[in-house]
């Protein structure tokens, strides 16, 4: 039985595993820090996650210094949301949200899981300790000292050097998120979707569901969902 028979998610499954792969929580589900796996100080995670879902419900969380009164208010508004039926469609209580939390910044995008039945191509090579160096040459050094940390971390290669990477920079026992880097000579070639169906073969063969998230602006990254058939699961709002 297969990871996606076993489980079986649903968009609002998806849109937990999602969040709890984003942030680390306290055992009151309160956001603590950014989850990133890698060692070293961690950035403070946002005041506040909306993740709306296709299905029309949404998950919502809080960093634990958001004021239990401002929090129930918060969750109260979630609760009231329309189905996404847009990635662009703004959250009915937005204003509500950003107003209460005083938020200066926030970002928003859609959120995919990469099917079972993508299929990665044969040039997907496993990046690891043992032949990173042979690899990346002048480009990608900040791996380096990620490599051992970023696991499964799958590259395409071309001209004998890896010019698209596609790591695991958000992870926990049921799900990976993927980081996604494309020399800027070598995109729009179709390596970054060959780079991503074969991290998601990776990560389902430990068992774990491969997420893939990005931001509004990000036109290539979604780019890369369309020509992976990626499956839209729902769409986040981060205040910080």
């Amino acid at each position: 039985m297969n990871i996606q028979e076993e489980l079986k998610p649903t968009a609002h499954e998806l849109m937990e595993l999602h969040i709890e792969a984003l942030f680390t929580h306290d055992r009151n589900m309160r956001l603590r820090t950014v989850n990133e796996p890698w060692p070293g100080d961690k950035d403070p995670a946002p005041r506040f996650i909306l993740g709306r879902t296709i299905e029309g419900t949404a998950v919502c969380r809080f960093r634990h210094d958001v004021p239990d009164a401002i929090a129930g208010q918060l969750e109260e508004l979630c609760a009231d949301e329309p189905k996404m039926s847009d990635i662009h469609m703004k959250p009915k209580h937005f204003e509500s949200y950003m107003a209460l939390l005083q938020g200066r910044e926030h970002t928003a995008g859609p959120c995919y899981l990469v099917p079972a039945v993508t299929s990665p191509s044969t040039d997907a090579v496993a990046i690891t300790r043992d032949n990173i160096a042979e690899l990346l040459h002048d480009d990608f050094e900040w791996l380096v000292s990620e490599i051992d940390f970023v696991q499964p971390c799958i590259a395409m290669v071309r001209d004998n050097k890896a010019v698209s990477i596609c790591r695991s920079v958000r992870i926990t026992p049921r799900a990976h998120e993927a980081g996604l880097e494309t020399l800027t000579s070598y995109r729009g070639r179709g390596c970054a979707a060959e780079a991503a169906a074969g991290w998601a073969a990776a990560v389902r063969r430990l068992g774990r569901l491969p997420l893939y998230s990005t931001s509004l602006e990000n036109l290539s990254s979604q780019s890369v969902a369309r020509k992976l058939g990626l499956f839209l699961y729902g769409v986040n709002l981060i205040i910080k």
